[in-house]
């Protein structure tokens, strides 16, 4: 869940980075350059950087389809 109170604080999802692109660095307006796991206590979340999981794929594989040429 995106607003759970258990969220993970690390520099990536606060409202004060920048990533900088190239990099898995973080530009912080309180703390300067951060790595993107680090967190500090300024900590501000922001929903909008997280990048959602990628969705699953089914395995087909496995089922038994009947042709449907008619």
């Amino acid at each position: 869940m995106i607003f759970s109170a258990d969220i993970e604080k690390i520099c990536a999802y606060c409202e004060h980075g920048k990533p900088i692109l190239g990099t898995e660095d973080i530009i912080c307006s309180k703390k300067g350059l951060v790595k993107a796991h680090g967190h500090c206590s300024k900590f501000l979340y922001t929903p909008l950087r997280r990048t959602p999981p990628k969705p699953y794929t089914p395995d087909f594989k496995g089922l038994d389809l009947p042709d449907l040429d008619d």
